[in-house]
């Protein structure tokens, strides 16, 4: 049986780079960082005292009442589906809903209300705790309001993955399809942990950049002088449908996508395997999933967090799978890192990518490590992309890649 298509045919996002798609992307093109500094009160005790906070705070689009309801992670995941779905034309195409389902994920989930709930209880007792906590703060929240407002009824899925979880969402959105439960997936990713707990945390673990006095130079892929992560916040969100569908309602077409390579590295629980062989097998499985050869492979955007072990951990693992022709970019270097929602972000920046022909460049990249592949750096680079990769992997040893191609 011949599988079908499946095709992107809406974005949608608000990252700390821009309210939508359409300003994070200018904002990659033009090289902008979204790190600031952290002017709340707590942050004054804490050793990183920077992030990438939404550039649009939610409470700017939505409603008040109904954001008092809401997670700020389910917040932008509405705010981000919505504009995916506008984008896609389907608010008047007549979908049968029993042929729209939901897959988008989150890999905290609703940390802020359960931290800020239990302060109030705390304080104050039982009887002023929020009667909407339990669904405010449970991972399933965001998929769950997505579903509830576009009235998915072919199932709703919520995937937790750490920073795999927005490319893992995306991939169950093409099984979902390939399966024919669906015609039509919303898929993607949220995050919003921009708190002293989880900074806190990370903190500990050295695992985040401490350029205070530099925020927006502070989140550095493949230089000689990065030192951790910068914690992002947003949500991005992508409309995946089945080829033939998108056509026959006369829908514009982004990209397709190809195909979808999983796997875990049974390893450690925040250390990936030293030789990345997991992340390999997940780039060949998705290869052999999109049927293509690592060298027709010509963009990779790189899950290149700017720590010190991983960045060059998944560049010795592209030359050995893909060969030392394919152009990198690292998009993390602008927005920060997203956790959950960052590989539903950075696949739009590869579907971008491949639909107008231009790679963003990787900033504050002053001193390159040895050996690194070509990196697009200072401006961004027009070429032909008739398929790139966008990779992910997360704490606990996961290993997502997507292969995205131009659609003839």
């Amino acid at each position: 049986m011949t599988r079908p298509e499946v095709v992107v045919t809406g974005l949608g996002a608000t990252t700390p780079l821009g309210g939508d798609v359409a300003s994070t992307w200018d904002a990659m093109l033009a090289g902008r960082s979204g790190v600031t500094p952290l002017t709340q009160e707590w942050a004054a005790q804490l050793p990183v005292r920077i992030a990438a906070q939404l550039m649009v705070d939610p409470g700017d689009v939505l409603d008040r009442v109904k954001l008092r309801r809401l997670d700020r992670s389910e917040a932008t995941a509405l705010i981000a589906a919505h504009q995916a779905w506008a984008d896609a034309g389907l608010a008047e195409s007549g979908l049968d809903l029993e042929r729209l389902a939901v897959s988008v994920g989150s890999g905290i989930g609703g940390a802020q209300t359960l931290l800020a709930q239990d302060d109030i209880l705390e304080a104050s007792g039982p009887r002023r705790v929020s009667p909407h906590t339990v669904p405010m703060l449970m991972p399933n929240g965001p998929a769950a309001w997505v579903g509830l407002e576009l009235g998915a009824k072919a199932g709703v899925h919520c995937v937790a993955s750490a920073c795999a979880t927005g490319a893992e969402a995306i991939s169950l959105g093409l099984d979902i399809i390939r399966s024919g439960r669906a015609d039509v997936v919303v898929a993607g990713g949220t995050e919003a942990v921009i708190h002293p707990l989880p900074i806190a945390g990370f903190a500990s673990m050295r695992a985040m950049s401490t350029r205070n006095e530099e925020p927006e130079r502070a989140s550095r892929p493949w230089d000689k002088g990065r030192d951790g992560f910068v914690l992002g916040e947003g949500a991005a969100v992508v409309i995946l449908e089945r080829a033939d569908h998108a056509a026959a309602r006369g829908a514009r077409i982004y990209a397709r996508l190809a195909g979808a390579g999983i796997t875990s590295d049974g390893y450690d629980i925040v250390q990936p395997h030293p030789q990345g062989a997991g992340f390999v097998r997940a780039v060949q499985k998705a290869l052999d999933d999109a049927g293509v050869s690592g060298a027709d492979i010509v963009h990779v955007n790189a899950h290149a967090t700017s720590t010190p072990v991983g960045d060059m951990a998944e560049v010795s693992g592209l030359r050995l799978v893909l060969g030392d022709h394919p152009v990198l970019t690292a998009t993390k270097s602008m927005t920060g890192h997203l956790l959950g929602a960052a590989g539903a972000l950075e696949s739009i920046a590869t579907i971008l990518a491949i639909h107008e022909g231009v790679v963003p460049p990787t900033i504050n990249l002053d001193d390159p490590e040895d050996g690194l592949l070509d990196v697009v750096t200072n401006k961004p680079r027009h070429m032909e992309i008739p398929a790139a990769l966008n990779n992910s992997f997360g704490f606990g040893g996961h290993n997502v890649a997507l292969i995205f191609t131009r659609h003839s």
